[in-house]
């Protein structure tokens, strides 16, 4: 006898399927701002001539299952036939005791018998059983399926979707949210007007008053940006008016249930203890360059363990490992990272939980580098550069931020303090007399503080404050330019 009978898996289906009698999505369910990752998934989705399986990959409420709802929600409003999309949610306890086929044939049976074409949609596809050879076979055996599935704990995923899904998946990283697209979830009515071909890293173009204009059109922007510095890029918790329960719910929602549930259960971590000490030493050390002697001397813990962990944090979306890069003729540092958080929210949610962090100008020179790599190894990811950082093995000269693409390096320095300064001695001034690089920037704290260098460089190193650097960013991803230009590959 069944643990669970097919009448009772087919009452959570139908509740999880709503617009299975009402035709439509349940409007709490979606949200009338769509982010970059729902514009490029249902592109993949839907491509006319290449099929893929579409996988949303990314931390925990960072808004994929919205997502999902709104992809249901525009393939309803395309005139996709209300009973032939099923979504599943294998969180769902019931769900555990049955796998993707028996699911799958249990809706059809009931719900669309006969039917060739089908939108199938799976959250949290790794607690479902041998998903990943059920979705081999769903996508080889049926050409008119297509499939999204997502997940927050990414390194079995990863490793799987390897294995099985050679030429079958397209992988799409969530992210939280990125400024501008905070300010889009907000509503904000006083967003800027710009021309589609703004870019950061060509700013030093434009003529002196054009660059005023700009930097006046964009500073209505900046007590929000001090607003999304606290509550992070976790879409429910940025609406939020409480900015103390947000940060409860990030350690609770965000931290502990990944660390506690889904790397212990899926990876069978011996000792979570262990785990949490690493995690919550690479938040103290945000944006730092780290040696994993130090922490597994700090922790005790073997080296090996150390480097196991900080794979899986990563792939587990909740830090990035930025390592030393090159250029042409000068030595780097030897390969020891820095890592820095998915969000730099978490920082603050996790250690510190201080109201005043803004005021500190050293934390407000972590939390903003870490925003600013998380902006740019979000922008950059599917082009697969190498995203790192520079410093000299004998002078210890230091770029924040080296993004390596095909045709040319751009730099990134990170000046968010009152006094700015650039000397010509610096890493970034000698760097830019590079033919390899394409762009650079430094990215500055005061809304007046902004402009080119001058110094005598291949490309000029422009001066920007951080709200406007991170805004142009995202405003150059919406309108699918590069901020460099033809550089970006």
């Amino acid at each position: 006898m069944a643990i669970v009978s097919e009448s009772q898996l087919l009452k959570v289906l139908t509740a999880f399927n709503s617009w299975w009698t009402t035709g439509r999505v349940h409007k709490d369910f979606t949200k009338p701002v769509k982010r970059f990752a729902f514009h490029e998934a249902k592109q993949i989705l839907q491509h006319p001539d290449i099929r893929r399986a579409v996988f949303l990959s990314g931390a925990r409420r960072v808004g994929k299952t919205t997502i999902l709802y709104q992809m249901i929600e525009d393939l309803l409003d395309q005139g996709v036939h209300h009973r032939h999309i099923l979504y599943l949610s294998f969180d769902h306890p019931l769900l555990k005791f049955s796998d993707i086929g028996q699911l799958l044939e249990l809706y059809q049976n009931n719900i669309a018998a006969g039917v060739r074409e089908l939108y199938l949609f799976f959250d949290e596809v790794q607690y479902a059983k041998d998903w990943d050879n059920w979705v081999k076979i769903l996508y080889d055996m049926n050409p008119n399926y297509r499939i999204v599935a997502t997940g927050s704990a990414s390194p079995v995923l990863a490793a799987k979707t390897v294995e099985s899904g050679v030429g079958r998946w397209k992988n799409v990283r969530v992210p939280t949210l990125s400024f501008y697209e905070y300010m889009d979830l907000l509503g904000v009515q006083e967003k800027p007007s710009l021309d589609t071909g703004v870019k950061p890293t060509e700013l030093g173009r434009l003529k002196e008053k054009d660059l005023k204009g700009l930097m006046q059109c964009l500073l209505p922007l900046q007590p929000f940006f001090h607003q999304y510095l606290m509550v992070g890029g976790f879409p429910e918790i940025a609406l939020g008016q409480d900015v103390t329960y947000g940060q409860r719910v990030m350690r609770e929602d965000v931290v502990d249930k990944v660390l506690k549930r889904d790397m212990t259960v899926l990876y069978n971590i011996r000792n979570v203890d262990d785990l949490e000490k690493i995690f919550l030493y690479l938040c103290l050390h945000s944006g730092s360059i780290v040696s994993q002697d130090a922490i597994a001397s700090e922790i005790g813990v073997s080296r090996a363990t150390v480097g196991n962990y900080i794979e899986l944090l990563e792939q587990a979306n909740l830090i990035y490992i930025s390592n030393p890069l090159g250029l042409s003729g000068k030595k780097v540092l030897k390969a020891r990272p820095k890592i820095y958080l998915a969000d730099a929210a978490l920082r603050n949610a996790v250690l510190l939980q201080d109201d005043d962090v803004l005021s500190n100008p050293e934390e407000m020179g972590i939390l903003i580098e870490t925003t600013v790599y998380k902006h740019v190894a979000s922008f950059y990811y599917n082009r697969l550069p190498q995203i790192g950082y520079y410093r000299d093995a004998h002078s210890k000269k230091e770029v924040d931020v080296v993004v390596s693409l095909p045709r040319a390096k751009i730099l990134i320095e990170v000046k968010y303090r009152e006094d700015s300064r650039i000397r010509e001695s610096e890493a970034i001034v000698e760097l830019a007399k590079n033919d390899e690089v394409g762009g650079a920037i430094v990215v500055t704290k005061k809304a007046e503080d902004y402009g080119t260098l001058p110094f005598e460089t291949k490309v000029p190193i422009v001066k920007i404050p951080a709200f406007a650097f991170l805004y142009l960013l995202g405003h150059a991803e919406k309108q699918g330019y590069a901020p460099t230009g033809p550089q970006s590959g």
